[in-house]
């Protein structure tokens, strides 16, 4: 029994050219189609160059593009002609210029000579195929594709907008039951030829001349009127990204191939010498007949496809970068935000650096710029401290910060006072832990002292600016780990607050805080406060404090449009 080969090629002549040499050498007459697209001269070099091959024939040619009736019309052409010149063929493979045998022709041989009666063709209905990409599976059955969706693209969806519109249908020719699958098949003499010498063949290449992406339905629809037993499978290996576009195979793929098993790869790269010399060398060795199975090698390909698109979390990557939604996750490790510690304790930071042997950064998001550990002017990455350029896209700076230090908790202060492009950000990503002491930004003010009627309206704004925050934390979409306390309740048990902040980051019980840092003077903050709803400004957020007339410090003067007559 003996396989022809049909192949439909288009580009990189040269290395068709060296698969077919390896299929005649095989005992495999061939059957090429050279797209009409190929230039005059560029055909006829390549036709000469295999003229020393007595089975292996050129059929006419058509203009091939993609999804349209020329590919079917091609290897319609090739295959009457191989049913015509070659009678001893028992099975047709049909092939492109791009594929790659990756066993010995023997092995396939053998391996059909054992299902004689065999067609292995992927043919399922459009409610049984999961992989249509593009949102027209049973529409491409009814409705007319006269124009082309890849060089004619808006006169394609206008005409099918049009349809839709006014509600045109195509009649299905009586008897068939549309079927899609991959345009790569393998069918024994007798379907082949009862598919192309149907009576009926003029009236089915009417229909599908105007189906959208005919290669994948016509020969998967008939050869269910004639085919005696077909299994719905490739022998090609064939896979296809989430775009529905097929995977490129090169050098580096070599085992991965070897291991799939399969007959013969599309699509190689053209200058992969690397596989076509491995496997097309007349010593390659057998695999003792192995059945094809392409399934070993899926879990590869679907981790490649969220590779691609869900990528590593906290990593921006081009395949990505530009998709809303497809950030799989914000940042790649947990990291602490403390709201107002540093306004309450005296050098906070070092101490929160000392007990818990992390990186500790000051206000990163400043709005004079980023306060690193150290106050460095760049940091892990080659991040800049610089405001602008931090600004220029806040979320990637957090983002970077949190990956190029990743192994290594990241710990910042964070406040009103603050630019607030990341508060969303942080208060969305569950690797956030958020603890907030409501109103701490008041100590600076009451610290400084000075014009009082400047000390309200900033008072006012950060109060304000702080509200909003809040609000984002409590927000039901806020995923981080979040704590707050207004100022009044932190500092009634400032080590059990801290205790349980520490406690979270560990996941376990820390060392027990022997004690807090230093808190600064808060003698006259309650007078202070009370001074600012003198001023007409109520500031709520930092709880009840009350007013501590002995010992609290002299009172800033108020101003005369609000003296008490």
């Amino acid at each position: 029994m003996s396989v022809g080969i049909i192949m439909l090629v288009h580009t990189a002549l040269h290395r068709a050219e060296r698969v077919i040499r390896h299929w005649v050498a095989g005992g495999c007459p061939v059957v090429v189609h050279v797209d009409r697209n190929v230039d005059h001269e560029t055909y006829t070099n390549f036709v000469h160059s295999v003229a020393d091959l007595p089975t292996v024939i050129f059929s006419d040619r058509h203009k091939c593009e993609w999804g349209t009736w020329g590919i079917v019309a091609a290897s319609q052409s090739a295959g009457e002609l191989m049913l015509e010149r070659f009678p001893e063929v028992e099975h047709i493979y049909l092939s492109s210029g791009s594929c790659l045998p990756l066993r010995p022709v023997r092995e396939l041989k053998a391996y059909l000579r054992e299902r004689q009666g065999t067609d292995f063709i992927e043919s399922a209905t459009t409610a049984d195929v999961p992989w249509t990409v593009g949102g027209l599976d049973a529409e491409r059955f009814t409705l007319r594709f006269p124009f082309s969706w890849k060089s004619q693209r808006f006169l394609f969806d206008r005409y099918v907008e049009l349809q839709r519109r006014l509600k045109l249908k195509r009649t299905i020719p009586a008897g068939l039951v549309p079927h899609m699958g991959s345009q790569w098949w393998c069918l024994t003499r007798r379907t082949l030829a009862a598919i192309l010498y149907d009576a009926d063949r003029p009236t089915y290449d009417t229909y599908f001349r105007r189906v959208w992406i005919p290669d994948e339905s016509y020969f998967q629809t008939l050869v269910r009127l004639h085919s005696h037993k077909i299994e719905s499978r490739t022998l090609t290996l064939s896979k296809f990204d989430f775009q529905g576009k097929p995977h490129i195979f090169y050098d580096d793929h070599l085992q991965l191939l070897r291991r799939s098993d399969c007959f013969v790869a599309r699509k190689i790269w053209p200058h992969a010498d690397r596989l076509y010399d491995a496997f097309l060398d007349p010593a390659e060795t057998a695999m003792k007949g192995a059945e094809p199975n392409p399934g070993k090698i899926d879990r590869i390909f679907a981790k490649a496809v969220d590779r691609r698109t869900r990528g590593r979390p906290g990593l921006y990557m081009q395949s990505r970068l530009p998709h809303d939604g497809w950030e799989n996750g914000q940042t790649s490790a947990p990291y602490s935000v403390f709201e107002g510690f540093t306004e309450l304790f005296v050098d906070f930071e070092p101490w929160l650096a000392r007990f818990t042997g992390g990186r500790v950064h000051g206000h990163i998001f400043a709005k004079g710029g980023a306060e690193f550990e150290g106050r460095q002017d760049t940091y892990a990455g080659a991040l800049s401290s610089s405001a602008p350029i931090r600004d220029y896209n806040a979320q990637r700076f957090l983002t970077s910060l949190i990956w190029n230090t990743r192994g290594e908790r990241q710990f910042f202060q964070f406040g009103p006072a603050d630019s607030q492009l990341v508060s969303w950000d942080m208060a969305k990503d569950p690797n956030a832990q958020i603890s907030v002491i409501s109103g701490a930004w008041a100590v600076p003010l009451f610290q400084t002292g000075g014009d009082f009627s400047l000390l309200r309206t900033e008072a006012a704004l950060l109060q304000k600016v702080e509200n909003e925050h809040l609000a984002t934390l409590r927000s039901p979409y806020a995923k981080a780990r979040i704590r707050i306390w207004t100022m009044a309740e932190f500092i009634e048990a400032p080590m059990e607050c801290l205790q349980s902040v520490l406690d979270e980051i560990s996941g376990a019980q820390l060392r027990r805080i022997g004690a807090v840092p230093r808190m600064v003077d808060l003698t006259g903050f309650g007078q202070f406060l009370q001074n600012l709803k003198n001023e007409g400004m109520h500031p709520y957020l930092m709880g009840d404090f009350p007013v501590d007339g002995a010992t609290r410090r002299e009172d800033p003067p108020l101003r005369k449009p609000y003296l008490v007559r």
